[in-house]
């Protein structure tokens, strides 16, 4: 038995996401596995998702950071869950068969940041913070053991203030701790890819081309502008960027 998890709170994503989410995870994952969603709101879910309170991070009194939720899904204890699990965003669609996210070999996988974007050539002009950045992982699709990165809650909480004020986002906090502690790697180039940047043909080619799902992605992520909740829609354009038929995509969202 494995573990699918995702997190919900405030207004922005509504029930919606998560059972579709459920419903994607049903359809591409074919091994006995449980989905659950922590949430603060678990009205409108489907009866077949599991829910949880969302995890308290355990900060000092007047440290307040919600951006860095997610940090609790490293307590030693979580819920009633064991074992190997796959944390997924809401803003993402499964489009292809997801086993291969528990078979790959590796302590903790994640997305590279970096192969989501285009390259940034003023980084390099800072070549210590261009290293550390192509380092760190995109928490938008990553696995691990229950309990078994306690380590990285742990440093956390030991200076919230000073966690906050070298690192813009918790997923630059979380990369730096486990390539620290040697456990960092990343899943194939090709299984998870940005919407914009890897399925939209580039300037004036998105006028007279649809999206398209490259060859080998299992995961399309929505990283930066467009949001996914805007191309289904049909919005997100840009006078630089159409986005045109995304039938492909709105049915996969729909599972």
């Amino acid at each position: 038995m494995v573990n699918v998890v995702c997190i919900k709170w405030g207004t922005l994503y509504g029930p919606n996401y998560v059972n579709n989410l459920r419903r994607g995870v049903a359809k591409h994952l074919n091994r006995p596995h449980r989905f659950v969603c922590f949430t603060d709101d678990p009205a409108g879910l489907d009866g077949d998702i599991e829910t949880f309170p969302i995890p308290e991070l355990g900060l000092p009194e007047g440290h307040q950071d919600r951006r860095w939720r997610k940090l609790g899904l490293f307590h030693r204890e979580l819920a009633d869950l064991t074992g190997t699990t796959l944390f997924l965003d809401l803003d993402l669609v499964i489009v292809n068969d997801i086993d291969c996210f528990f078979d790959y070999p590796g302590e903790f996988l994640i997305i590279r940041d970096d192969d989501l974007f285009r390259a940034k050539p003023l980084r390099k002009l800072n070549p210590a913070r261009d290293r550390f950045l192509h380092s760190v992982g995109n928490s938008s699709v990553f696995r691990y053991e229950i309990g078994a990165h306690s380590y990285i809650l742990d440093a956390y909480l030991a200076d919230p203030a000073a966690a906050t004020a070298k690192y813009e986002i918790s997923q630059q906090f979380q990369s730096a701790q486990l390539a620290q502690h040697g456990h960092l790697q990343y899943w194939p180039l090709e299984w998870c890819v940005s919407f914009k940047n890897a399925c939209v043909p580039r300037h004036l080619k998105s006028y007279w081309q649809a999206p398209v799902l490259p060859k080998g992605a299992r995961i399309v992520v929505f990283a930066g502008e467009p949001k996914m909740g805007d191309v289904l829609i049909g919005k997100g354009q840009k006078w630089y960027r159409r986005i045109g038929d995304v039938t492909w995509l709105r049915n996969a969202w729909n599972g």
